[in-house]
């Protein structure tokens, strides 16, 4: 066997590789492009606990702090909750809009 390969097979096979790539046009899937329905689940759930979890915290502080045991904790508790739930919402109307917009990109090129 030689040690160095033929120029001119290599350069053959080039063209063999070119002209098979030329003929076949790569399409791409929108699979990467956006969230998967469970990530967005999961966006949401660890959205809402952070809420409730930081309400539960700073309620628990407030009332060592002052002495005061239920009162604070209930109320940031609630307070945790209603930020979670807004902030879902906030995060479930910005997805909804960027798949309208996709959807309407999609549909103006296929016109």
């Amino acid at each position: 066997m030689a040690d160095e390969p033929d120029p001119d097979r290599l350069r053959a096979l080039e063209e063999r590789i070119a002209k098979a790539h030329s003929g076949r046009q790569i399409k791409r899937s929108g699979a990467g492009k956006g969230f998967s329905q469970g990530e967005v689940a999961w966006r949401m759930v660890i959205e809402l606990v952070s809420g409730m979890l930081l309400g539960l915290a700073i309620g628990y502080g407030l009332d060592w702090v002052f002495g005061t045991m239920p009162i604070f904790l209930m109320i940031f508790a609630l307070l945790g909750f209603v930020a979670g739930v807004k902030t879902m919402l906030r995060t479930a109307q910005q997805l909804q809009a960027s798949n309208r917009d996709r959807t309407a990109d999609t549909s103006a090129k296929g016109d």
